[in-house]
Order: C-alpha cells, then sequence, then structure tokens
C-alpha cells in the first residue's frame, strides 16, 4: 500500500537546554515515511521517540536539519498531520460523537453536516455504539477508539501515534491493535507509530525504525516480513531485540 516519500527526515537534530545545559536529544535522523505505509518507531529509554514525533507533528521545530511532508516543511500544527497521544486528551464536557465532531469543526465542515460523517469515523473504528456516552462512561479501550477516529475526522494525510496502548490491559490491547490495522488497510492513511513493544511493533507496521540510545539516532529500518505468519513475525521480533543489545526499550 506505500508510495513515493510522505514525510522525509534528513539530519534531524533536537537540541533542549534545562538548567543552562544544552542535552541532545536527536542527532543526525535520517528517515523516510512512504506514503500508506505503517511504520513503527522502537528503541530504548531517552532514546526520543516521542520527541521526533512531535517534531513530524509541528508541536517543536528542530535544532538542525528539516522534515518534509509532501516535500514541505510542515507548519504549526497542521490538520494533514493527526495526532493521538497516550492521554487521548477527549473532551470531558463533549459526547463520543461531539469530540469526533471536533475534527470536522476544524475544517470548517457546517453544522448540519457533521454528524453523519463523525458517526461514520465512530463506526469505522469499533466505536459506532458509544456515540452518545461521555469520555469518563467510556472504558480505556474505547476512549482510544474515539481518540482516533476523532484524529481521522480531520482527514489527516498522516496519522501519529504516540504510545496510544500502554494504559490498555492485554485482551483490550491486542483486540484495538486489530481494529487499528483493520482502519489502516481501509483507509491508506499513513501512519507512524511510537511503541516500546517489539511484538506490537512488527503486528502492526511494515517497517519498523530501531533507535540507538540517546542521543536518538536511526540504527535500522527493518522491513517486516509478509505474509505475515507467526514464524515469520517471531524472526523479526528477534531481530529487532539484537538490534535494541537488551537496552530497556520504554518512552
Amino acid at each position: 500500500m506505500s508510495g513515493g516519500v510522505k514525510v522525509g527526515l534528513h539530519g534531524v537534530g533536537m537540541v533542549f537546554r534545562e538548567e543552562g545545559t544544552a542535552v541532545t536529544a536527536l542527532e543526525r535522523v535520517d528517515l523516510d515515511v512512504r506514503e500508506g505505509e505503517f511504520l513503527a518507531l522502537v528503541g530504548p529509554s531517552g532514546c526520543g521517540k516521542s520527541t521526533l514525533l512531535d517534531l513530524i507533528a509541528g508541536v517543536n521545530a528542530p535544532t538542525s536539519g528539516e522534515i518534509l511532508i509532501d516535500g514541505e516543511p510542515p507548519r504549526g500544527s497542521g490538520l494533514e498531520r493527526g495526532v493521538a497521544f497516550q492521554q487521548y486528551a477527549l473532551l470531558p464536557w463533549r459526547t463520543a460523537l461531539g469530540n469526533v465532531e471536533l475534527g470536522l469543526e476544524a475544517r470548517s465542515v457546517p453544522g448540519g453536516e457533521r454528524e453523519g460523517p463523525a458517526r461514520r469515523h465512530l463506526e469505522l473504528v469499533g466505536a459506532g455504539g458509544v456515540a452518545e456516552r461521555y469520555p469518563h462512561e467510556l472504558p480505556e479501550g474505547m476512549r482510544l477508539r474515539v481518540a482516533i477516529a476523532r484524529s481521522l475526522a480531520f482527514g489527516p494525510d498522516v496519522l501519529l501515534l504516540d504510545e496510544p496502548f500502554a494504559g490498555l490491559d492485554a485482551s483490550t490491547r491486542e483486540s484495538v491493535r486489530e481494529d487499528l490495522r483493520r482502519v489502516w488497510e481501509k483507509t491508506g492513511t499513513t501512519v507512524v507509530l511510537v511503541t516500546h513493544d517489539v511484538e506490537e511493533a512488527v503486528c502492526l507496521a511494515g517497517r519498523v525504525a530501531v533507535m540507538t540510545g540517546g542521543p536518538g539516532r536511526i540504527r535500522e529500518v527493518v522491513a517486516v516480513a509478509d505474509p505475515r505468519d507467526g514464524a515469520r513475525l517471531a524472526d523479526c521480533g528477534r531481530r529487532i531485540r539484537g538490534l535494541l543489545g537488551g537496552e530497556t526499550v520504554t518512552r
């Protein structure tokens, strides 16, 4: 499902200042994300995975190098990039439907034309039955589905996911993973996922970018075996763990 380069990172570096001291989070990161692909970022604790996602999202600008989306620098948190963070950030005073409609409001869709598309996005992610419920009434996995539906309602070319499954129990996590992969296969949206879970990365992504410890760089990009049978996925997982060298893979 992948085509040309959707997101290009060329020599990207990021330096923060903490109490007057320069801390290099990312250094000379080079990575191309192809249009329509599902790419995962994994790496040891403190390697800058989430920092890199923030840069793609336009939350921050890199200290050095460049990030291009469709050949152009990102300008602010544009609608072409949908983001779903671990915290989900759903508005508590809005129903699930109202939260998804927020994405349509941002696109200036008239009020009378929002409900239908919003309901379709909820149905797409398996949350059609909770449209009238509020976030506090929903289990964790359903809140994540609503957050993804809202991100998709923005009509993004790139969907950015930062540790979205971290707060889920094992059975819910597996169910939402399957739904996410089905959504990706149906929509063809370019997806970049940050995860600490190697198994999750190889189950979802077509390629996995393995990062070094801080300052973060791309150590290697591993193509996940296709067809995606258990033995092939297990081999990919072992290869990625070998590249990580036993380092702690947490956020």
